[in-house]
């Protein structure tokens, strides 16, 4: 209730001009980006001017000021709620090395499970094929079942001939779709509660470790690393980001405990499914790429140490890509950090002081 009118007036007009100020460069071309003490200010001003506009809605004789107050409430709630696209030509690249990254960090412990559960299918098959050799063939796809490693070498070293000639673009396209469907198949399985992405991981990891151990047994390390390093090093990872996914899917089915309704929580992780299974499809596109017109070719014709260092490299940036890109705009100083506003806005504290100091 105001009982001075004047006095009203003079105390609130340095805040509604601080809230105008804020609205005019948020609404600006280029997105206003706001750490989290910007987004509890703003938060902060929008309770007091909508305070304000309740108070003066008494008064008829200030229709302007209830005007004026109006607008700003009503500009507020535009911003915080607008859907428009504002990412301009850099969207895409922006999605690329912002969000896909900081989405994976989100879910990162969803990450070292899908690790966990693959590096035991890489024991299992290892073992497998350590203590039961026959167990190679029922274990082993692709012929490398029957294949003994030491003649595959020699026959690939002494190749005079491109088998993969006129065929590469069709043989990339090949690993390129088949790789994808498998990631989108480990993230759909999410909807077993994790326990199909967990089957695929296992059996993948089984079956590379299988792999791994036969080459070695072999003798044949280096030719095994010069092979699979330059693709593996990102379609693997890839594969685990799809697993990634499908657990993030599980967790939100299960609920573990929570009251949150289902409906909800599967459009809380909507958006981050999109992302995660989308970074992974163009990574497999790069790693089809690789496969085809890189991994297939063996010395003399290029080196292994070429090759080994190619993937190591490979590995590497995609380490540092996924662990630091996009940071700087994360933590502590993130960019327009809409859920938090947006929960800040729902929020109503009943007898609590919602007013943060002005820093």
């Amino acid at each position: 209730m105001i009982i001075d009118l004047e006095k009203f007036l003079a105390a609130e007009r340095p805040v509604w001009r601080e809230f105008e100020e804020t609205l005019a460069k948020m609404e600006e071309g280029e997105p206003v980006r706001l750490n989290l003490d910007q987004v509890q200010r703003f938060h902060y001003l929008h309770q007091r001017v909508s305070g304000d506009l309740a108070k003066i809605m008494t008064f008829a004789a200030e229709p302007r000021t209830r005007v004026y107050l109006e607008s700003l409430v009503a500009r507020a709630y535009a911003q915080v709620h607008e859907v428009r696209y504002r990412g301009g030509r850099r969207g895409p690249l922006r999605w690329f090395f912002r969000t896909f990254p900081r989405t994976f960090r989100r879910h990162v412990a969803a990450f070292w499970i899908t690790v966990a559960v693959t590096l035991a299918g890489c024991a299992f098959g290892a073992g497998a094929v350590l203590f039961d050799p026959e167990a190679k063939a029922a274990l082993l796809p692709f012929g490398h079942g029957e294949m003994n490693p030491a003649e595959r070498v020699k026959q690939e070293e002494s190749a005079k001939e491109d088998r993969l000639a006129g065929a590469k673009v069709p043989f990339s396209a090949f690993l390129m779709t088949h790789n994808t469907r498998v990631s989108i198949l480990t993230l759909a399985l999410g909807m077993t509660w994790g326990v199909g992405t967990i089957i695929v991981l296992f059996s993948n990891g089984v079956i590379l470790g299988g792999i791994v151990l036969d080459y070695v047994q072999a003798g044949q390390t280096r030719f095994l690393a010069g092979w699979l390093l330059p693709h593996g090093s990102i379609e693997i990872p890839a594969i685990l980001l799809a697993g990634q996914a499908g657990l993030v899917l599980a967790t939100a089915l299960i609920g573990w405990g929570g009251r949150v309704p289902l409906r909800e929580r599967l459009g809380a992780i909507t958006s981050d499914l999109t992302t995660l299974i989308g970074g992974v499809a163009i990574l497999l596109v790069w790693a089809g790429i690789i496969e085809a017109f890189f991994s297939q070719y063996h010395e003399p014709v290029l080196p292994y140490a070429v090759k080994i260092s190619f993937g190591l490299l490979e590995l590497t940036l995609l380490a540092l890509f996924l662990s630091l890109s996009g940071r700087g705009e994360e933590e502590g100083k993130a960019s327009w950090p809409r859920r938090a506003l947006l929960f800040l806005w729902s929020y109503t504290s009943a007898g609590k002081d919602a007013s943060p100091e002005k820093g």
